[in-house]
């Protein structure tokens, strides 16, 4: 039987945020510990499929702020990992049963390494699911060009060319050459997206999160000398995508080794935005590698 969530609010500078508990939260310390589910910019309703296979343990979604639910107070501009990894720290503390388990994916994973090396006491273990993180590829010159690209492309022509531009650098296998720049522009109609401007500007993805996100440069230090367990993760379908190479490559920089999990870098989703991966193998390798830490 599917749990039916609580739904709650919580005030944090800026934004209100929503978030979601399946279960009895436990005490502060307890044996069992909390589950929290974290994506950036996807919201809670992209990680249903994946709380149900996790009846024995209280699960927690959010959406994060601009997303989904939890409306913004502080206007439309970009966001940063700090920003999001504070409000993981106050959501944290207000359950009042950390430390806690994080499974984070794409910028959820960015903003969760963030968190790791501002509040140690916060996470016991961190799965970091495919970081986008373009500042630790061999090519980062290349990608962080362009993500500039992309979003300029949002603020001059909308949401459907750049999101076009998005699809295809994010599917694209190997590392980009300087010379990605000058290829054609994918068309937004070849993918099914709007190609008139809407005149709207706080897209999640490519408006609010896209370069504060990918440029982000973790303290590798910090994070090789936390108390917690990270395990960096990417799908086996993935390879050679950025968010996998960049999966990898963060998994060497802090010496430990890439967990394989099913599927692609969605591959939890069971339907969820008509998009479906692997999630029961994907759950099950989930609920192994947070095993493997005791």
């Amino acid at each position: 039987m599917v749990r039916t969530p609580t739904t709650q609010t919580l005030d944090v500078p800026g934004a209100v945020l929503h978030y979601d508990i399946r279960g009895e939260l436990p005490e502060r310390d307890a044996a069992d510990r909390v589950l929290l589910l974290a994506g950036s910019p996807m919201d809670a309703s992209g990680f249903v499929t994946l709380a149900s296979h996790f009846e024995e343990r209280a699960v927690v979604t959010y959406d994060p702020r601009g997303t989904g639910r939890s409306r913004r107070t502080d206007g439309t501009g970009e966001l940063t990992p700090e920003t999001h990894a504070d409000d993981l720290h106050r959501l944290i503390d207000e359950l009042g049963a950390g430390p806690v388990d994080i499974f984070a994916s794409s910028g959820g994973a960015v903003n969760a390494l963030k968190l790791v090396t501002e509040h140690p006491d916060d996470v016991r273990t961190l799965v970091a699911h495919e970081p986008p993180l373009a500042t630790v590829v061999p090519d980062s010159d290349v990608v962080l060009a362009v993500c500039e690209d992309i979003y300029r492309t949002y603020q001059r022509a909308g949401s459907g060319p750049a999101m076009a531009k998005f699809i295809a650098l994010t599917g694209r296998k190997g590392e980009l050459a300087p010379s990605y720049l000058d290829e054609p522009s994918p068309s937004a109609a070849d993918f099914g997206l709007p190609t008139e401007d809407d005149g709207a500007r706080d897209d999640p993805l490519v408006g609010q999160n896209l370069r504060g996100c990918c440029g982000y440069v973790p303290d590798f230090e910090a994070l090789a000398n936390h108390p917690a367990k990270i395990i960096v993760a990417a799908g086996e379908e993935s390879r050679g995508e950025f968010a996998a190479r960049a999966a990898a490559a963060l998994a060497h920089r802090l010496g430990t080794e890439l967990a394989v999990f099913p599927s692609h870098h969605a591959g939890f989703l069971g339907g969820e935005y008509g998009m479906t991966g692997e999630p029961e193998a994907f759950a099950r390798t989930l609920r192994d590698v947070l095993a493997a830490r005791l």
